[in-house]
């Protein structure tokens, strides 16, 4: 007999070292109970499920988890007969729609009968069978065969459906690439969360990462740079003997595999063509789409500086910018959007419009020609312009048109296109207000390429966004019409992505916090929930042989100077549970250390302060040098 108290106040009463032995759900349900007792996998599992194309890799990816990991031998039986109906693991489709369930909802039982997945729509048993990988135990996670496991799904009674229909990851392959296979990996890597949106960067200054059969020099030259190593942006300019070999791109074959590859996971695949800045691999591709003389010289970047940003806005050192007054630049968006919508069967194509340099715009004889003409006030009115005739391309290829919330200004905006905010909320605020649609991706709050710990032990980037950061997203601000808020995402540039490790180590734990916040119900979620099942997964992670960041167990660190002058550290944790030890003489503290409590004067001959966090016995997270010169530039 399952108890009967609700999933949240059953978590609540429970300390996170206990809950993390406990069904540990990512993103949480909209309604679970779980009963004593579990449902044990027999040698010989018998699966019955409804025969539907839509599944079929579905199924098949079960089965290989199923056989190759857990060794059990799997039959399937595709109706819904009384024989099915004694089969371990029974997944159905409702022939009359629950209407609470929607198309990606599903309900799992698990009781002494085995596992049922219902659902109105492929889609929600698919989910279905997300959540029943999470149930069962972590070593499903291997990537090879495990023994001496007890094969057992938790008894559970679970009602799920999404919060919001748009729940996307944005992944930047222009500045770095990634391969057809790591691209695959990172959708596999997605849905196991519940997203169902691939916005795929393809384009930027860095690289061009599609084939264009009309433009053949997109890819040709477009695609390479130079292979540099170290941080990215602050890299040495390229030598003219330097070879232009590092980069890559998407054949139209590969893009038409990867976008079978997403369906067959419920994921629709976005692109982005970022226009009219980040435009330089295109620039040095076709020099004549630019308005600048000196373009015929111009390569791919590879990370050397090129934009400053010392003015609160992006002035280019080269114009990196799509001529808006040059007519052959909408003949080469008009072959490029052509191609890209015969691609992609989604809805949308996102034409970027964001940081869009100016300053060669204000001097230009062509732009300012073409202001005096349409009686427009401001290179802001100027690329308002230029959006408002890519909006007339895509549509007129049947598609509508997405941007970054850079479009709104100058004003004009075309009713029937929707904007994605990352600058804050407020982009997506007064767009909505002005009737448009909205995608929330506040960079506070999810762009997880972001530092996400402090920056003494943070691969370097300009900004932090912890864990609780992206926890505490919400997609729907107070007065906004939630209609128009279709969703939101998780972004990942890849300026400092180097390889797909290190892809991981940014994407998680943060998108899992995102992930909830798209899925879930503001009045189900709960940090100190959250975290004790971040940590069950962090354990899945470690048998997946996944990487993902430690940075939650990491002290957050304010440094300030006392009346007296004194340097003072204050000390505080992200998490519960955790105890902060210092030295101050070069040797590595643990747990017998002094413990920080308040904040802790720095001796003045110190050089060095080490820290590292604690739970009982056993260190977290890793020892943090921090150094007495960093100190006094942050007290400053």
């Amino acid at each position: 007999m399952l108890k009967r108290i609700s999933f949240l106040g059953l978590t609540c009463l429970m300390s996170v070292g206990v809950f993390a032995q406990n069904p540990s759900i990512i993103p949480i349900p909209s309604k679970a109970v779980y009963g004593k007792g579990a449902y044990n996998l027999n040698k010989s599992i018998i699966i019955a499920g409804p025969k539907n194309e839509a599944l079929a890799s579905t199924y098949a990816n079960l089965t290989d988890k199923l056989t190759r990991i857990a060794g059990k031998k799997v039959q399937w039986l595709y109706d819904q007969s009384s024989v099915a109906s004694l089969a371990a693991i029974r997944f159905k489709l409702n022939a009359n729609p629950d209407a609470s369930l929607g198309n990606e909802g599903y309900q799992l039982v698990s009781d002494v009968k085995g596992v049922q997945i219902t659902a109105n729509k492929p889609a929600g048993l698919f989910y279905g069978i997300q959540t029943l990988m999470q149930l069962l135990p972590k070593e499903i996670e291997s990537s090879q065969a495990v023994t001496g496991v007890n094969w057992k799904v938790p008894y559970a009674q679970i009602t799920d459906n999404p919060r919001f229909a748009w729940r996307g990851m944005m992944l930047d392959v222009a500045r770095h690439f990634f391969t057809k296979d790591e691209v695959k990996r990172f959708i596999d890597e997605m849905v196991a969360y519940k997203y169902n949106v691939l916005h795929w960067h393809l384009t930027d200054d860095e690289g061009w990462r599609l084939e264009i059969k009309s433009l053949p020099n997109l890819t040709k030259k477009g695609a390479w740079n130079v292979k540099k190593e170290g941080h990215f942006t602050s890299f040495s300019k390229p030598l003219p003997d330097e070879p232009r070999t590092y980069g890559g791109f998407y054949t139209q074959e590969d893009i038409k595999e990867i976008i079978k590859y997403g369906q067959e996971r419920f994921v629709n695949i976005m692109p982005e063509i970022d226009v009219p800045g980040h435009s330089m691999a295109a620039i040095a591709s076709y020099p004549e789409l630019s308005c600048t003389p000196e373009a015929v010289n111009y390569q791919v970047i590879s990370g050397e500086p090129f934009i400053d940003w010392s003015h609160g806005h992006p002035e280019a050192l080269q114009d990196n910018t799509l001529c808006p007054a040059n007519e052959k630049v909408y003949t080469f968006l008009e072959k490029v959007m052509g191609e890209v919508s015969q691609l992609f069967p989604f809805e949308y194509i996102h034409m970027g419009g964001d940081e869009c340099p100016k300053n060669y715009w204000d001097k230009n004889p062509q732009i300012l020609a073409m202001r005096k003409e349409l009686g427009l006030k401001n290179s802001q009115e100027v690329q308002a312009h230029f959006v408002r005739l890519l909006e007339k391309i895509i549509s007129s290829k049947g598609k509508r048109m997405m941007g970054w919330d850079e479009i709104l200004e100058g004003g004009g905006l075309p009713k029937n296109t929707a904007v994605m905010s990352w600058r804050g909320m407020d982009g997506g605020i007064q767009a909505a207000k002005d009737g448009h649609e909205v995608v929330m991706t506040p960079n506070n709050h999810v762009y997880i390429d972001l530092m996400q710990g402090d920056k003494a032990i943070e691969p370097p980037v300009y900004k932090t966004v912890r864990l609780r950061d992206s926890y505490a997203f919400n997609p729907v601000p107070a007065g906004v019409d939630a209609k128009l808020v279709k969703g939101g995402q998780a972004n990942l540039w890849s300026e400092q992505l180097f390889n797909y490790r290190h892809l991981q180590y940014m994407t998680y734990p943060r998108s899992f916090a995102v992930a909830e916040a798209l899925w879930s119900e503001p009045a189900n979620r709960n940090w100190d929930n959250f975290v004790g099942r971040v940590e069950a997964h962090m354990a899945r992670f470690d048998v997946a042989q996944k990487k993902y960041a430690p940075s939650m167990y990491e002290p957050i660190i304010d440094v300030k100077r006392n009346a007296n002058g004194e340097l003072t550290v204050l000390l505080s944790t992200e998490i519960s549970g955790l105890t902060i030890h210092y030295s101050f003489d070069h040797s590595f503290p643990d747990q017998f250390y002094p413990e920080a409590k308040g904040s802790v004067v720095v001796p003045k001959d110190a050089t060095v302060m080490k820290i590292v966090t604690y739970r009982g016995n056993k260190a977290m997270g890793r020892t943090i040098d921090l150094t007495v010169a960093d100190m006094i530039k942050r007290a400053k």
